[in-house]
């Protein structure tokens, strides 16, 4: 097995209330994640010793336990303390991520009903050396015949772990042969791509989906307040596949690539078929704002 970074097959998982090797770092096949996906997470990166937008993502996974009625669940000091632990165990600082899932823990059964759920959660802190995941100089996108949920059957404000739909739409990505897929709502728009929240740059102006079927992205609020306090319009809008297609610009943003050029689009060069002006000046805002902000690792 060759891993694509081999700092990472010594790493010290927290799961289950102690840190484990790589290989020992399991949970019972009883737990909630693994008999339906019931569980919800939140992807932090690590810069410069410090944890990017760490409350904003400790918010949003205790406000997706509670829309998921979870019980037994840590305290938030419990999270960050496990969290800080498992940093520090792997010597890590800088260039990593960490994917922190929240699980409705261990049934005493197999089912479906939360009642058979009665020793708390299960919390698994999974830290990895991972540089940022796409090319810094940009990406190519196909869009998904798979449609984003919407409110009506899975509100896309729970961060939860039911990935199902994401994964269908990046099957289509990969046998296309692209990086991503561009997810479109119910209506028809523009939603988010598999993975990450989407900007078009039109008239030096930011546009980008309302956060309905999307996910309302921790690094798209970010890039969000970053724009409107350097002085750029940024609208949020419905946003139609033809927009999308004759952008000056567009990127993506999220925890794991941060904020990517996107080149095209179906076949269609977005803009100049380059990394945009806008866009590099977004991607210099924001480095230079994630390597000075954030939690410092205790």
């Amino acid at each position: 097995m060759e891993l694509p970074d081999p700092r990472n097959a010594d790493i010290l998982i927290h799961v289950g209330g102690e840190l484990k090797p790589r290989d020992e770092a399991k949970v019972s096949v009883f737990d909630s994640v693994v008999q339906g996906g019931d569980a919800v997470w939140e992807g932090l990166r690590v810069y410069n010793g410090r944890i990017a937008d760490l409350d904003a993502h400790l918010d949003r996974l205790f406000a997706s336990a509670h829309a998921l009625a979870f019980s037994g669940v840590p305290t938030r000091e419990a999270v960050r303390k496990t969290l800080f632990e498992t940093l520090r165990a792997n010597g890590m600082r800088d260039g990593a991520h960490v994917r922190l899932t929240l699980t409705r823990g261990e049934k005493i059964t197999s089912g479906m009903s939360p009642h058979w759920n009665q020793s708390g959660c299960t919390l698994i802190v999974l830290a990895e050396w991972k540089a940022l995941v796409y090319d810094p100089e940009g990406i190519r996108l196909v869009t998904a015949s798979v449609r984003r949920n919407s409110p009506q059957f899975l509100d896309s404000k729970i961060h939860h772990n039911n990935l199902l739909n994401n994964i269908l739409a990046k099957i289509e990505a990969n046998h296309a042969g692209a990086d991503d897929a561009v997810m479109l709502d119910a209506q028809g728009f523009v939603s988010e791509t598999n993975a990450t929240n989407m900007f078009l740059v039109r008239a030096d102006a930011l546009l980008t989906p309302h956060a309905d079927s999307c996910l309302p992205g921790i690094t798209r609020a970010s890039v969000i307040r970053m724009s409107r306090s350097n002085g750029f319009e940024v609208v949020e809008r419905n946003l139609s596949t033809s927009e999308l297609y004759t952008a000056d610009e567009a990127f993506v943003t999220g925890t794991m690539g941060g904020l990517t050029p996107v080149l095209e689009v179906d076949g269609r060069q977005i803009g100049s078929g380059t990394k945009g002006p806008l866009t590099q000046r977004l991607q210099e805002l924001f480095a230079d704002w994630a390597f000075k902000h954030g939690e410092p690792i205790e």
